[in-house]
């Protein structure tokens, strides 16, 4: 969870064309709202024990880049919640 709570503004800082626009956290859920290439994607992240899951709405523009985005994320996830945080 700390890891999660500090890293989605200094993953998006890594990635020029995405912005974060909205990060709340309920619990151990968090709803986001990110803006890339002028589109809103809305999404949550939800926090277990032994998983870590993430939910994305795109728009129908951003959904061709779906592939190259979730490689992404799934390796920048990767970093944050390793033992030292991706440094």
């Amino acid at each position: 969870m700390r890891r999660l709570k500090a890293g989605l503004g200094r993953a998006a800082a890594s990635i020029p064309v995405m912005q974060v626009e909205e990060e709340r956290w309920s619990g151990d859920s968090m709803n986001f709202r990110i803006r890339a290439l002028g589109q809103v994607a809305t999404g949550q992240i939800d926090v277990a024990d032994d998983q870590v899951r993430v939910e994305v709405v795109l728009p129908w523009l951003l959904q061709r880049f779906a592939e190259m985005a979730q490689a992404t994320i799934r390796k920048r996830g990767q970093l944050l919640l390793t033992k030292d945080g991706g440094k």
